[in-house]
Protein backbone atom coordinates (compact mmCIF):
# COMPACT_ATOMS: atom_id res chain seq x y z
CA UNK A 1 0.00 0.00 0.00
CA UNK A 2 1.20 3.48 -1.00
CA UNK A 3 1.10 6.27 1.23
CA UNK A 4 -2.22 8.27 1.72
CA UNK A 5 -3.21 10.98 -0.49
CA UNK A 6 -4.43 13.01 2.53
CA UNK A 7 -3.30 13.34 5.84
CA UNK A 8 -5.33 11.75 8.39
CA UNK A 9 -5.03 14.53 11.22
CA UNK A 10 -7.12 16.91 8.86
CA UNK A 11 -10.20 14.35 9.59
CA UNK A 12 -10.37 16.10 12.99
CA UNK A 13 -10.13 19.57 11.94
CA UNK A 14 -12.40 19.37 9.02
CA UNK A 15 -14.97 22.23 7.83
CA UNK A 16 -18.67 21.27 6.81
CA UNK A 17 -17.37 22.55 3.33
CA UNK A 18 -14.25 20.42 3.22
CA UNK A 19 -16.18 16.96 4.03
CA UNK A 20 -16.91 15.60 0.81
CA UNK A 21 -13.75 16.61 -0.63
CA UNK A 22 -12.04 14.63 1.91
CA UNK A 23 -15.22 11.69 1.42
CA UNK A 24 -14.43 10.78 -1.80
CA UNK A 25 -10.55 10.66 -1.15
CA UNK A 26 -10.97 8.06 1.56
CA UNK A 27 -13.80 5.99 -0.52
CA UNK A 28 -11.08 6.24 -3.96
CA UNK A 29 -8.40 4.74 -1.60
CA UNK A 30 -10.60 2.21 0.53
CA UNK A 31 -11.99 1.35 -2.82
CA UNK A 32 -8.25 0.71 -4.16
CA UNK A 33 -7.05 -0.93 -1.08
CA UNK A 34 -10.02 -2.85 1.12
CA UNK A 35 -10.17 -6.19 -1.14
CA UNK A 36 -13.95 -6.65 0.95
CA UNK A 37 -15.25 -3.50 -0.01
CA UNK A 38 -13.44 -3.43 -3.52
CA UNK A 39 -15.75 -6.79 -4.13
CA UNK A 40 -19.08 -5.33 -2.43
CA UNK A 41 -18.58 -2.17 -4.85
CA UNK A 42 -17.86 -4.58 -7.81
CA UNK A 43 -20.90 -6.84 -6.96
CA UNK A 44 -23.42 -3.48 -7.08
CA UNK A 45 -21.56 -2.38 -10.15
CA UNK A 46 -19.87 1.12 -8.58
CA UNK A 47 -16.13 1.62 -9.90
CA UNK A 48 -14.17 5.33 -9.61
CA UNK A 49 -15.83 6.22 -12.85
CA UNK A 50 -19.54 5.85 -11.57
CA UNK A 51 -19.12 7.63 -7.94
CA UNK A 52 -19.07 11.32 -8.27
CA UNK A 53 -20.71 12.42 -4.67
CA UNK A 54 -20.56 10.89 -1.22
CA UNK A 55 -24.35 9.83 -1.87
CA UNK A 56 -22.96 7.80 -4.66
CA UNK A 57 -20.83 5.59 -2.41
CA UNK A 58 -21.78 2.37 -1.70
CA UNK A 59 -22.37 1.19 1.63
CA UNK A 60 -21.14 -1.90 3.34
CA UNK A 61 -23.39 -3.77 5.34
CA UNK A 62 -22.14 -3.93 9.20
CA UNK A 63 -22.74 -7.63 8.99
CA UNK A 64 -19.45 -7.97 7.11
CA UNK A 65 -17.94 -6.91 10.37
CA UNK A 66 -19.03 -10.25 11.58
CA UNK A 67 -17.93 -13.11 9.15
CA UNK A 68 -14.60 -11.01 7.01
CA UNK A 69 -11.79 -8.72 8.01
CA UNK A 70 -12.53 -5.41 6.92
CA UNK A 71 -8.66 -3.74 6.43
CA UNK A 72 -7.90 -1.18 4.25
CA UNK A 73 -4.47 -2.35 4.14
CA UNK A 74 -2.23 -5.09 5.08
CA UNK A 75 -2.58 -4.88 8.80
CA UNK A 76 -4.09 -4.04 11.68
CA UNK A 77 -2.13 -4.59 15.36
CA UNK A 78 -5.80 -4.05 17.21
CA UNK A 79 -9.29 -5.14 16.90
CA UNK A 80 -12.70 -4.29 18.78
CA UNK A 81 -15.00 -6.64 19.61
CA UNK A 82 -18.28 -6.56 19.96
CA UNK A 83 -20.84 -8.42 22.66
CA UNK A 84 -22.75 -11.61 21.84
CA UNK A 85 -24.28 -15.02 23.06
CA UNK A 86 -23.11 -18.36 21.65
CA UNK A 87 -25.76 -18.11 19.50
CA UNK A 88 -24.43 -15.18 17.40
CA UNK A 89 -21.32 -14.09 16.20
CA UNK A 90 -19.56 -11.31 17.08
CA UNK A 91 -18.04 -7.85 15.23
CA UNK A 92 -14.63 -7.46 15.02
CA UNK A 93 -13.04 -4.20 13.43
CA UNK A 94 -9.48 -4.28 12.83
CA UNK A 95 -7.67 -1.01 13.51
CA UNK A 96 -4.33 -0.23 12.62
CA UNK A 97 -3.74 3.09 13.98
CA UNK A 98 -5.06 3.52 17.93
CA UNK A 99 -4.52 6.75 17.59
CA UNK A 100 -7.12 7.80 15.29
CA UNK A 101 -9.56 6.43 17.65
CA UNK A 102 -8.17 8.36 21.05
CA UNK A 103 -8.15 11.44 19.10
CA UNK A 104 -11.32 11.19 17.88
CA UNK A 105 -13.42 10.45 20.46
CA UNK A 106 -11.38 13.35 22.90
CA UNK A 107 -12.01 15.90 19.93
CA UNK A 108 -15.76 14.92 19.49
CA UNK A 109 -16.22 15.28 23.40
CA UNK A 110 -14.91 18.28 23.68
CA UNK A 111 -16.56 19.44 21.03
CA UNK A 112 -19.99 18.76 22.40
CA UNK A 113 -18.93 19.09 26.50
CA UNK A 114 -16.40 21.17 26.79
CA UNK A 115 -12.59 20.42 27.79
CA UNK A 116 -11.95 16.95 30.02
CA UNK A 117 -10.29 18.39 32.64
CA UNK A 118 -13.08 20.11 33.72
CA UNK A 119 -15.59 16.73 34.42
CA UNK A 120 -15.50 13.79 36.76
CA UNK A 121 -16.55 10.85 35.25
CA UNK A 122 -18.35 7.81 36.48
CA UNK A 123 -18.37 4.70 34.45
CA UNK A 124 -21.07 2.43 35.59
CA UNK A 125 -20.54 -0.26 32.59
CA UNK A 126 -20.05 -3.57 33.99
CA UNK A 127 -21.20 -5.71 31.17
CA UNK A 128 -18.48 -4.12 28.75
CA UNK A 129 -15.85 -4.48 32.05
CA UNK A 130 -16.65 -8.31 32.08
CA UNK A 131 -15.10 -8.74 28.15
CA UNK A 132 -11.92 -7.67 26.25
CA UNK A 133 -11.57 -5.87 23.27
CA UNK A 134 -14.39 -3.06 24.27
CA UNK A 135 -14.06 -0.27 22.33
CA UNK A 136 -16.53 1.53 24.55
CA UNK A 137 -14.33 0.69 27.95
CA UNK A 138 -11.03 1.64 26.36
CA UNK A 139 -13.02 5.24 25.41
CA UNK A 140 -14.44 5.20 29.05
CA UNK A 141 -11.04 4.28 30.52
CA UNK A 142 -8.95 7.05 28.25
CA UNK A 143 -11.78 9.99 29.24
CA UNK A 144 -11.57 8.66 33.27
CA UNK A 145 -8.02 9.41 32.79
CA UNK A 146 -7.78 12.45 31.62
CA UNK A 147 -10.00 13.96 33.85
CA UNK A 148 -7.37 14.03 36.36
CA UNK A 149 -9.92 13.96 38.65
CA UNK A 150 -9.53 11.83 42.05
CA UNK A 151 -13.19 10.18 41.94
CA UNK A 152 -13.06 9.24 38.30
CA UNK A 153 -13.49 5.86 38.02
CA UNK A 154 -14.86 2.55 36.70
CA UNK A 155 -18.07 0.94 38.51
CA UNK A 156 -19.08 -2.57 38.28
CA UNK A 157 -22.03 -3.48 40.39
CA UNK A 158 -20.44 -1.50 43.58
CA UNK A 159 -24.29 0.62 43.26
CA UNK A 160 -23.70 1.98 47.33
CA UNK A 161 -20.04 2.75 46.48
CA UNK A 162 -21.32 4.80 43.59
CA UNK A 163 -24.25 6.62 45.15
CA UNK A 164 -21.58 8.01 48.28
CA UNK A 165 -19.40 9.22 45.45
CA UNK A 166 -22.29 11.17 43.51
CA UNK A 167 -23.83 12.18 46.86
CA UNK A 168 -20.48 13.70 47.59
CA UNK A 169 -19.83 15.08 43.82
CA UNK A 170 -23.06 16.99 44.30
CA UNK A 171 -22.42 18.40 47.44
CA UNK A 172 -19.25 19.86 46.38
CA UNK A 173 -20.86 21.27 43.07
CA UNK A 174 -18.54 19.35 41.02
CA UNK A 175 -19.05 18.67 37.40
CA UNK A 176 -20.05 15.12 36.75
CA UNK A 177 -21.07 12.57 33.67
CA UNK A 178 -22.65 9.75 34.71
CA UNK A 179 -22.01 7.48 32.00
CA UNK A 180 -23.38 3.79 31.89
CA UNK A 181 -24.89 1.26 30.18
CA UNK A 182 -28.79 1.46 30.64
CA UNK A 183 -29.54 -1.97 32.05
CA UNK A 184 -27.40 -0.78 34.83
CA UNK A 185 -28.32 2.61 35.03
CA UNK A 186 -31.74 1.44 35.31
CA UNK A 187 -30.62 -0.87 38.34
CA UNK A 188 -28.60 2.16 39.81
CA UNK A 189 -31.56 4.72 39.75
CA UNK A 190 -34.15 2.06 41.50
CA UNK A 191 -31.67 0.96 44.09
CA UNK A 192 -30.31 4.85 45.07
CA UNK A 193 -33.29 7.29 43.61
CA UNK A 194 -31.99 10.85 44.32
CA UNK A 195 -31.29 14.34 42.48
CA UNK A 196 -28.95 15.48 40.60
CA UNK A 197 -28.06 18.94 39.65
CA UNK A 198 -24.37 18.90 39.15
CA UNK A 199 -24.22 15.48 36.84
CA UNK A 200 -25.54 14.95 33.65
CA UNK A 201 -26.36 11.37 33.27
CA UNK A 202 -25.57 9.48 29.84
CA UNK A 203 -26.65 6.24 28.71
CA UNK A 204 -24.91 4.23 26.23
CA UNK A 205 -28.02 1.18 24.83
CA UNK A 206 -27.07 -1.99 25.55
CA UNK A 207 -30.50 -3.89 27.06
CA UNK A 208 -29.14 -6.91 25.70
CA UNK A 209 -31.90 -9.12 27.20
CA UNK A 210 -30.91 -8.37 30.55
CA UNK A 211 -34.43 -6.34 30.89
CA UNK A 212 -37.56 -6.16 29.84
CA UNK A 213 -37.52 -4.24 25.99
CA UNK A 214 -38.08 -0.75 27.15
CA UNK A 215 -37.96 2.41 24.52
CA UNK A 216 -35.78 4.89 24.68
CA UNK A 217 -38.42 7.11 25.53
CA UNK A 218 -39.70 4.98 27.83
CA UNK A 219 -35.70 4.55 29.73
CA UNK A 220 -35.49 8.31 29.71
CA UNK A 221 -38.95 9.03 31.83
CA UNK A 222 -37.73 6.49 34.59
CA UNK A 223 -34.25 7.45 34.57
CA UNK A 224 -35.72 11.53 34.75
CA UNK A 225 -38.04 10.74 37.41
CA UNK A 226 -36.01 8.48 39.59
CA UNK A 227 -32.47 10.40 39.19
CA UNK A 228 -34.17 14.08 38.92
CA UNK A 229 -32.98 15.11 36.49
CA UNK A 230 -34.94 16.89 33.26
CA UNK A 231 -32.74 15.23 30.40
CA UNK A 232 -30.99 12.11 29.64
CA UNK A 233 -28.17 12.35 27.57
CA UNK A 234 -27.16 9.36 25.01
CA UNK A 235 -23.97 8.12 23.40
CA UNK A 236 -24.62 6.60 19.83
CA UNK A 237 -21.71 4.70 18.71
CA UNK A 238 -20.98 1.02 17.48
CA UNK A 239 -17.99 -1.50 17.39
CA UNK A 240 -17.34 -1.05 13.95
CA UNK A 241 -17.00 2.83 14.11
CA UNK A 242 -14.26 4.92 15.73
CA UNK A 243 -16.64 8.08 16.18
CA UNK A 244 -19.92 9.08 18.23
CA UNK A 245 -22.94 11.33 17.88
CA UNK A 246 -24.05 12.14 21.14
CA UNK A 247 -27.78 13.65 22.18
CA UNK A 248 -28.45 15.86 24.99
CA UNK A 249 -31.48 15.48 25.50
CA UNK A 250 -35.31 13.95 23.31
CA UNK A 251 -32.94 11.19 21.69
CA UNK A 252 -31.73 13.62 18.84
CA UNK A 253 -28.43 13.04 18.12
CA UNK A 254 -25.65 15.29 17.05
CA UNK A 255 -22.53 14.53 14.79
CA UNK A 256 -18.90 15.64 14.93
CA UNK A 257 -17.97 16.89 11.55
CA UNK A 258 -16.01 14.20 10.17
CA UNK A 259 -19.21 11.76 10.55
CA UNK A 260 -22.52 11.97 8.75
CA UNK A 261 -25.95 9.78 8.76
CA UNK A 262 -27.85 9.23 5.86
CA UNK A 263 -30.86 7.38 5.57
CA UNK A 264 -32.15 4.95 2.91
CA UNK A 265 -35.56 3.02 2.05
CA UNK A 266 -35.43 -0.11 3.94
CA UNK A 267 -37.08 -2.23 1.01
CA UNK A 268 -34.17 -0.60 -1.10
CA UNK A 269 -30.95 -2.73 0.10
CA UNK A 270 -28.91 -1.55 -2.47
CA UNK A 271 -30.06 2.26 -2.39
CA UNK A 272 -27.74 5.37 -1.82
CA UNK A 273 -28.11 7.83 1.44
CA UNK A 274 -30.41 10.34 1.53
CA UNK A 275 -32.05 12.63 4.03
CA UNK A 276 -35.52 11.03 5.68
CA UNK A 277 -36.59 7.77 7.06
CA UNK A 278 -34.96 3.93 6.93
CA UNK A 279 -32.27 2.40 7.39
CA UNK A 280 -29.54 4.54 9.16
CA UNK A 281 -25.98 4.42 6.92
CA UNK A 282 -22.89 6.20 8.01
CA UNK A 283 -20.09 7.96 6.73
CA UNK A 284 -16.62 7.74 9.53
CA UNK A 285 -14.14 9.57 8.38
CA UNK A 286 -11.96 8.50 11.17
CA UNK A 287 -12.36 4.39 9.78
CA UNK A 288 -9.54 5.35 7.47
CA UNK A 289 -7.70 1.59 7.64
CA UNK A 290 -11.47 -0.26 7.39
CA UNK A 291 -14.33 0.87 5.92
CA UNK A 292 -15.88 4.46 6.46
CA UNK A 293 -19.05 3.80 4.74
CA UNK A 294 -21.14 1.65 6.47
CA UNK A 295 -24.75 0.44 6.84
CA UNK A 296 -26.03 0.10 10.08
CA UNK A 297 -29.09 -2.27 11.15
CA UNK A 298 -30.94 0.86 12.75
CA UNK A 299 -34.17 2.66 11.05
CA UNK A 300 -34.29 6.01 12.30
CA UNK A 301 -35.12 9.71 10.76
CA UNK A 302 -31.88 12.12 9.39
CA UNK A 303 -33.23 15.43 9.56
CA UNK A 304 -32.13 18.17 7.01
CA UNK A 305 -29.72 19.66 9.38
CA UNK A 306 -27.89 16.07 9.82
CA UNK A 307 -29.42 15.77 13.26
CA UNK A 308 -30.53 11.93 13.13
CA UNK A 309 -33.09 9.71 15.60
CA UNK A 310 -32.75 5.73 16.15
CA UNK A 311 -36.48 4.16 16.49
CA UNK A 312 -35.22 0.57 16.20
CA UNK A 313 -33.34 -2.54 14.63
CA UNK A 314 -34.54 -4.11 11.56
CA UNK A 315 -36.40 -6.91 12.03
CA UNK A 316 -34.12 -10.39 11.32
CA UNK A 317 -31.07 -7.83 10.78
CA UNK A 318 -28.35 -10.50 11.50
CA UNK A 319 -29.26 -12.19 8.25
CA UNK A 320 -28.49 -9.58 6.09
CA UNK A 321 -26.10 -8.58 4.08
CA UNK A 322 -22.93 -10.69 3.59
CA UNK A 323 -25.29 -13.55 2.02
CA UNK A 324 -25.20 -11.21 -0.94
CA UNK A 325 -21.33 -11.58 -1.27
CA UNK A 326 -19.21 -15.05 -0.68
CA UNK A 327 -15.87 -14.55 -0.78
Amino acid sequence: MTGLPFDVNNIFSLSVDHFDEMCMDIFRFQYQYNTVYHQWCTLLGRDLSTVKTPEQIPSLPVSFFKQKKVLTGESAPYFFESSGTTQTQNSRHWVRDINLYTQSFTTGFEQFYGSIDEWCILALLPAYLERQHSSLVMMAAELIQMTGHPSSGFYLYNHHELDQTLRALEASGQKTLLLGVTFGLLDFAAAFPQRLTNTVVMETGGMKGRRKEMTRAEVHALLQQQLGVSHIHSEYGMTELLSQAYSKGDGIFECPPWLKVMARDEEDPLGTGQIGKGVLQLIDLANVYSCSFITTEDVGCVFDDGRFEVWGRLDHSDIRGCSLMVL
